[in-house]
């Protein structure tokens, strides 16, 4: 009886989420057939007044700041990842996990009102431009998703046969070496898909980034432009769209939810390659 029980809890979860899909697609697609999926995508300007629905400036923006943040993110939880399991004390390591995991639990508007506080007025002060920008954003997303970053990395290193290092370290190698050559390699397919999981978490990010991109719809030219991606167009303008534009919002919908199910299946099918 449980068996068919717990089957059932499972089917209303991905029943749910072939819903979500069939609304999604239903309020948008007539609108990418209106307009035409190649003008609807690579359009470059969105102008819903004059009925002109490009998000091409908007997928740049969310490319743009997802891939600043990984840059920035990336490197720092995967050192932090290898600090907390192979030279952090026991004492230190129960205090930074706490740590950690209260960063994923702090609401995205505390994260944006803080980069609108300081790390806005310090981009404008000292490298120029109006502070709202894409390095702005990067730096938001770059800690907010430090914990999906470090909990998946440090749990794939955790998870290697002790004999892995023991074997290294026996045939001359010291610590750091045999961490670089032996450890973080045999961990590869976790710290991908943490990366990728990372970039998921990023790309969907709506309210922090709202407050401190500046939401401009056009291409950026350096990284101190403002930009406005996918998600901050929903955010920003579905309380009031009506009609063809609350379709073109569905519509963005649509590449945004392709784009982080891509991602998602990436992350899965990496994780269970070995």
């Amino acid at each position: 009886m449980s068996k068919y029980v717990f089957f059932i809890l499972a089917l209303s979860s991905i029943s749910a989420l072939a819903l979500i899909t069939i609304f999604i697609i239903s309020r948008g697609a007539p609108i990418i057939g209106e307009v035409g999926f190649f003008d609807f995508v690579f359009g470059m300007t969105w102008a819903p007044g004059r009925g002109e629905y490009g998000i091409f400036p908007m997928i740049v923006g969310s490319v743009t700041v997802t891939l600043g943040a990984a840059a920035l993110g990336v490197p720092i939880g995967i050192c932090c990842s290898i600090f907390m399991t192979e030279f952090a004390p026991a004492a230190l390591r129960n205090f930074f996990r706490p740590a950690i995991q209260l960063l994923a639990g702090i609401p995205s508007v505390v994260y944006g009102f803080w980069g609108l506080i300081f790390i806005v007025p310090l981009i404008r002060e000292y490298l120029g431009g109006p502070g709202l920008s894409i390095l702005a954003g990067a730096v938001i997303l770059a800690i907010m998703i430090l914990p999906t970053v470090i909990s998946i990395t440090e749990v794939s290193i955790l998870a290697l046969p002790p004999e892995y290092k023991a074997g290294a370290m026996a045939l001359g190698l010291n610590h750091w070496q045999a961490i670089k050559t032996v450890l973080l390699p045999a961990a590869k397919s976790g710290i991908v898909a943490a990366v990728i999981l990372g970039i998921g978490r990023a790309i969907g990010e709506t309210m922090a980034v709202i407050m401190v991109l500046g939401n401009a719809v056009a291409l950026p030219q350096s990284i101190l432009d403002p930009v406005r991606t996918l998600t901050t167009n929903i955010g920003i303008e579905m309380g009031y769209a009506s009609g063809t534009q609350s379709q073109a919002l569905f519509a963005t919908g649509i590449v945004l939810f392709a784009v982080i199910m891509l991602l998602n299946a990436a992350a899965q099918f990496i994780t269970r390659k070995k």
